[in-house]
């Protein structure tokens, strides 16, 4: 068990008088030890987490009647570590039980629809764990920035996504939702890396550039989002992200909280042990 509980920093969740200005991305709230002692916690979750996840997992294919499932949505501005957090995160799970999706442009096919339609066949099935590489807030984010909705249809998107989730809290799904809180000379350092090294050629766009040009609008329309739809039931985290082995430490101790509530054991068997066990001696 991990020395690291999210309850006691509840400076991370996202409540009434949250600013995003007052979040230093260099800082780690409930950590004050050195890289080594941040890496010994770091992989102190792994074997509890996995043990945990396999039990969601094999409850929803034992007994398809247990709803129980998460939801992990992974926000962030460029370069802020999303990538990292399933590589390093996500990967201590059961492949089989995790579907991990990024979401960018939507095709012509789904903007013809409500903007939460494309989202839905990505939503977990019981005892799965979805994580959402960007997410449904892409919508009241770049298209608030960026002008591609307007301001009333945009007021609505809020309430729709707070319905949305709180539809999901409802039929069983724990839904977690991290902002990777980096500055903007932490993202010029990713980019410039990505310009210089050919084996991070493929990670950047000249686009990414034209996006941090608008770095204080984006960062007030994150601070509407936020503020407008963590609720009770889904709360937001806001994790400084300039040291990712924290921020990916600190996503850790959110899933294993969440599963460690589920409090799963394993699921009985269906035949007798014993009976099975005279059968295999006899095959």
């Amino acid at each position: 068990m991990s020395d690291f509980d999210i309850d006691d920093v509840p400076e991370l969740r996202v409540t009434e008088g949250f600013h995003l200005a007052d979040i230093d991305p260099d800082s780690t709230p409930g950590f004050d030890g050195d890289k080594d002692d941040l890496d010994e916690l770091f992989q102190s979750f792994d074997e509890e987490l996995a043990d945990q996840q396999e039990k969601l997992f094999a409850n929803g294919r034992s007994h398809p009647d247990k709803t129980e499932s998460i939801l992990l949505v992974l926000q962030g501005m460029d370069t802020s570590g999303k990538g990292g957090v399933i590589r390093h995160v996500v990967r201590q799970f059961d492949p089989q039980g995790v579907h991990t999706v990024g979401f960018g442009k939507p095709t012509e096919e789904e903007a013809a629809h409500d903007f939460l339609w494309r989202f839905e066949p990505h939503l977990p099935s019981p005892g799965f764990i979805s994580v959402f590489d960007r997410s449904h807030y892409e919508d009241v984010l770049v298209q608030r920035v960026e002008k591609l909705a307007d301001d009333e249809e945009i007021e609505r998107r809020y309430g729709a996504i707070v319905d949305f989730e709180e539809q999901l809290v409802a039929q069983g799904t724990t839904v977690i939702k991290v902002m990777l809180n980096i500055s903007r000379d932490f993202q010029r350092e990713n980019l410039e890396e990505r310009i210089e090294r050919s084996d991070k050629h493929w990670k950047y766009d000249p686009g990414d550039i034209d996006v941090r040009s608008k770095w204080e609008l984006y960062m007030a329309a994150y601070q509407i989002a936020l503020e407008r739809t963590s609720t009770e039931k889904a709360p937001w985290f806001c994790i400084p992200g300039n040291n990712k082995q924290y921020a990916r430490m600190v996503v850790k101790a959110l899933l294993s909280r969440v599963l460690e509530k589920m409090d799963h054991s394993w699921p009985e068997a269906h035949f007798d042990p014993e009976e099975e066990k005279e059968r295999l001696s006899r095959s």
